[in-house]
């Protein structure tokens, strides 16, 4: 058994850190002194120990040590483990690495077709069209995963342009969305609906660049929209009429999105 002083000089962990760690359940001594109260540590800790000094250097948390020190009962386990945090690290990485792209836009900004001139709104009879669609609850930058395998259930079906129905009439989190491909026919494939969009009138305008600079086109809308006393029906429908391919984006203002704010079925 070995007091405290002692254990900190052979695991390499200082005093603090040991009555730290005693504290968040992490590394608690087998024994302690019942007179003392001094803290005795014995060889089954310096094992606990040296995981956790390994642990700290590849930058686990509190939490994350906990469930480890819980969960690896051999080699094996840490190793899973170990795969998992390389994992999250690379989710973390990827999410910056957005962030930055973000932030450089704001820093250099290319200027949008969209953000010097005003919109032309008009009043539209949409026609009903036959489309294979999805339907889904996701975050709205989730939309670009469905994509692919509404293309590859239609197949050479296609008969129009991309759209997304908005099901909700304000922003939220987690969007009731569903997106939707024009075909020729009916197409017997389970992972996608076949139905009818409904023929709307709706109040229209087309947006030339980012969908980051989208938000200008409803701003038109709203505007023209509250000045008109129009009441809008849901879904709202954006059509890209021209976007990102499958699988390079291209230059962002070169997009061309129609947004389309329903006020009354045909």
């Amino acid at each position: 058994m070995y007091l405290i002083s002692q254990f900190s000089k052979i695991s390499g962990l200082t005093v603090k850190a040991l009555r730290y760690y005693d504290e968040q359940n992490i590394l608690k001594p087998s024994y302690r002194d019942e007179d003392t109260l001094y803290r005795l540590y014995d060889e089954n800790d310096l094992e606990k120990a040296q995981l956790i000094k390994l642990l700290r250097t590849l930058d686990f948390s509190i939490s994350e040590m906990k469930e480890t020190l819980d969960m690896a009962e051999n080699e094996a386990d840490l190793t899973c483990i170990l795969q998992e945090k390389v994992e999250h690290i690379e989710a973390n990485i990827a999410e910056e690495k957005a962030l930055i792209k973000k932030i450089n836009n704001y820093l250099s900004p290319i200027p949008s077709k969209s953000s010097d001139k005003n919109y032309n709104i008009a009043i539209e009879d949409i026609p009903a069209s036959l489309v294979a669609s999805i339907r889904f609850s996701e975050k709205y930058d989730q939309l670009g995963k469905y994509v692919p395998v509404l293309y590859k259930a239609v197949k050479n079906n296609v008969n129009g342009s991309l759209t997304n129905c908005y099901y909700d009439e304000e922003c939220t989190e987690i969007a009731d969305m569903e997106l939707c491909l024009p075909i020729k026919k009916q197409i017997p494939d389970g992972t996608i609906n076949c139905k009818w969009l409904p023929a709307v009138k709706a109040v229209c305008t087309t947006h030339y660049g980012s969908y980051e600079m989208l938000y200008l086109a409803y701003k038109a809308l709203f505007e023209y929209v509250n000045k008109q006393n129009i009441s809008l029906l849901t879904p709202s429908r954006e059509i890209y009429v021209k976007g990102p391919g499958m699988v390079f984006k291209g230059n962002s203002q070169n997009y061309v999105t129609k947004v389309i704010l329903p006020f009354q079925i045909l």
